[in-house]
């Protein structure tokens, strides 16, 4: 989906650390899908799926915390249409609540 608010961009060092983060992340599903072709205990791949549902929550709210203090910096220093970024943001967060 693209967006016509302006764009701030992540630092390399921003990039590096979700990069980091997300590759982890991608590490641990592979891990589970191996636990899957090996029959593991259910219990511990529940388990492994729960830390993987953690691990997507904190790159959720590091992306969230980054837009309010960069993308809305605009709308909250009345240069731009307040309403229209807090709407565009609740959505966001009602979806990832689902």
């Amino acid at each position: 989906m693209q967006h016509d608010h302006p764009l701030v961009p992540r630092s390399p060092e921003e990039q590096e650390a979700l990069n980091k983060r997300l590759k982890r992340i991608e590490g641990q599903v592979r891990g589970i899908a191996n636990m899957v072709a090996e029959d593991r205990y259910c219990i511990d791949i529940l388990t492994q799926t729960a830390s993987i549902q953690a691990a997507l929550r904190q790159v959720e709210l590091q992306v969230i915390e980054r837009h309010v203090k960069m993308c809305m910096h605009d709308a909250a220093t009345g240069q731009k249409d307040t309403d229209l970024y807090v709407d565009e943001l609740m959505s966001v967060i009602a979806r990832l609540k689902k």
